[in-house]
């Protein structure tokens, strides 16, 4: 997917009426910040953010290009909106480096109708996002999982994902991303089945 660009203003005022009349003109107020606790006051379009916000997930890089010249690499960290119409309000961005390392949450991509579930087979997906640890650019923008060969009483694991070198998983490993299993019923008569099979029928009197 190409690079998210939000272009915005630099902003030296605050204030509640400040930001109303921001919100008049079609922009809204958000704040830039990083690690060393360094501000950037900003204001962004309305309708250019909420365009892009379709796009935008937990681990989606952005480029906001302010108007003095300066860009800033992004991630969307909060969106505070009216519970009313949904207008944004105000956003925080968080600012990340090239050569330090960050920690995101990257959701899961299901593709693929398992096996087990034409069988009968009931799929759960209990985790839908993984967090990690890496470089800005080797952050997956999502990961894609095929289960198209998950076959009834088997599941799929977070050890079992392969995101390079680069990459470090720091959700835990035992963690079933997806599993296919009998519904209940199912598998209480496919017990009753087996047990009756196992049991010896009882021998007959003389």
């Amino acid at each position: 997917m190409a690079q998210i660009v939000l272009s915005a203003q630099t902003r030296t005022k605050t204030g509640s009426s400040v930001a109303r009349r921001l919100r008049r003109t079609g922009q809204f107020p958000a704040v830039i910040y990083g690690r060393t606790g360094n501000t950037v006051m900003i204001d962004v379009n309305v309708k250019e953010f909420v365009s892009s916000a379709k796009n935008i997930s937990r681990s989606t890089i952005l480029t906001i290009a302010v108007k003095d010249g300066k860009s800033y690499e992004v991630f969307v960290k909060d969106v505070q909106q009216n519970i009313i119409n949904a207008m944004v309000l105000h956003a925080d961005f968080y600012e990340v480096e090239a050569d330090v390392a960050l920690r995101a949450k990257v959701k899961i991509h299901i593709h693929g109708n398992p096996i087990g579930v034409r069988d009968g087979g009931i799929l759960e997906l209990p985790v839908h996002e993984v967090e990690v640890e890496c470089l800005p650019k080797y952050l997956p923008p999502r990961i894609d999982v095929d289960i198209a060969d998950l076959k009834v009483n088997q599941s799929i694991h977070i050890r079992d994902l392969n995101l390079g070198e680069n990459v470090r998983v720091l959700s835990g490993s035992d963690q079933v991303i997806a599993l296919v299993k009998f519904a209940k019923a199912e598998a209480a008569t496919a017990a009753a089945e087996t047990e009756a099979t196992a049991t010896p029928a009882p021998e007959a009197k003389s």
